[in-house]
């Protein structure tokens, strides 16, 4: 990795960039993902050798109909088993759906959205460890 990417990416920045995303393959479906999510809102697309970036901020919606009809497809063609399929990596919390996967870049925002309580248990609600010897 050179400085050039390092500083792009933030790598090395202490503090919560507020953002989620993935790194597509640099193909034919890659661009076609890329194209219908470069104009949305807070949305990042970064064209690299063998690989296409897409940052979002805060929350990411990738809506498989919109790929769908980009790729000239049926609606309810495209799902999550195309989009991991075009998927190298991602960073954030990552939600299928049934019609998307949304990208949380907070895992309280996800644990909202799914209606988790993050609530630490009180110490006394916590069994004790036992040793070997119990």
């Amino acid at each position: 990795m050179t400085a050039t990417t390092a500083l792009v990416f933030g790598a090395g920045k202490a503090t919560s960039s507020n953002r989620a995303g993935m790194t597509l393959m640099n193909d034919q479906v890659g661009e076609v993902i890329a194209q219908v999510m470069k104009d949305k809102a807070g949305v990042t697309v970064t064209y690299l050798p063998s690989m296409i970036r897409i940052d979002g901020e805060g929350r990411t919606d990738f809506v498989y109909d919109e790929f769908a009809e980009a790729l000239g497809e049926e609606e309810g063609s495209f799902t999550s088993a195309d989009l991991e399929e075009s998927m190298s990596t991602h960073y954030g919390r990552m939600i299928h759906e049934d019609d998307r996967t949304i990208m949380f870049a907070n895992p309280e925002d996800a644990a909202e959205y799914l209606g988790f309580d993050l609530t630490p248990l009180a110490t006394a609600d916590v069994p004790e460890a036992r040793t070997a010897s119990e």
